[in-house]
């Protein structure tokens, strides 16, 4: 379940926004950017507010421009979190929405890929889809993990990661503490087998990646940094 923090600062929206197009994948209604012709690609799963995002989208954009095929798709078939909807019940969309079936979807966007001549794929999870990048980061289907302010995590799940994986955390956040993402760090550093990276940002809350105020110059630079990494980390491990 998410937290209070997981539906503050809901991002601003652009349906028709960025420089990719809208197509189908896995079953999925998704945003595409990037060279078609690459041979790798960044999966992006997004916070509760789905992938209208105007802020993600134009970080996707700002991947592909590395030479990634880059795709967000609508995981919440339509139905993002929407708090200006009266009817808007948490629980409710919590029911429909579980990590566990954005992961199943996640699996089929992943075989779709690589059915199109995908050959490594890097993935990225905001909040709500850092639970379902981690999930990922157990399997195969992918060969490198960003997982940036997530939801609730255990030890459990951690564990059981198994490639190249780097942890974006904020200094303010009782979703997913500071300590909590060094301890998940100090579990990950354990695997010889791959290389890992945590990060607390100092002075940013839960969310700061991509629900920044573009008028506000220091969150713009906080939220640059993390993507920054982010975008190393694919282009050192998604080859």
């Amino acid at each position: 379940m998410s937290s209070a923090e997981c539906f503050k600062n809901p991002p601003v929206l652009g349906p028709t926004s960025g420089a990719g197009t809208l197509l189908e994948l896995g079953g999925l209604k998704t945003y595409f950017t990037g060279p078609s012709e690459s041979k790798h690609a960044i999966l992006l799963v997004s916070d509760v507010f789905g992938y209208e995002n105007l802020n993600l989208r134009k970080l996707a954009d700002k991947v592909a421009a590395a030479g990634f095929f880059v795709v967000i798709p609508d995981f919440f078939y339509g139905d993002p979190v929407n708090l200006d909807n009266p009817q808007f019940d948490r629980d409710s969309w919590h029911k429909a929405h579980s990590r566990e079936k954005g992961y199943e979807d996640a699996k089929l966007v992943t075989a779709a890929l690589k059915s199109q001549g995908i050959s490594a794929i890097g993935a990225a999870g905001f909040c709500w889809g850092g639970n379902v990048v981690v999930k990922l980061a157990k399997t195969n289907d992918i060969q490198a993990a960003v997982i940036l302010h997530p939801g609730r995590l255990t030890d459990e799940e951690i564990v059981e990661v198994k490639v190249p994986t780097a942890i974006l955390g904020a200094e303010i956040d009782k979703t997913s503490p500071p300590e909590q993402m060094k301890h998940f760090g100090e579990i990950l550093s354990t695997k010889s087998e791959f290389n890992s990276f945590v990060k607390i940002f100092p002075g940013v809350a839960h969310g700061w990646t991509t629900r920044y105020n573009a008028e506000d110059e220091s969150a713009v630079k906080s939220a640059e940094e993390a993507h920054l990494d982010m975008l190393n980390w694919f282009t050192k491990y998604v080859n």
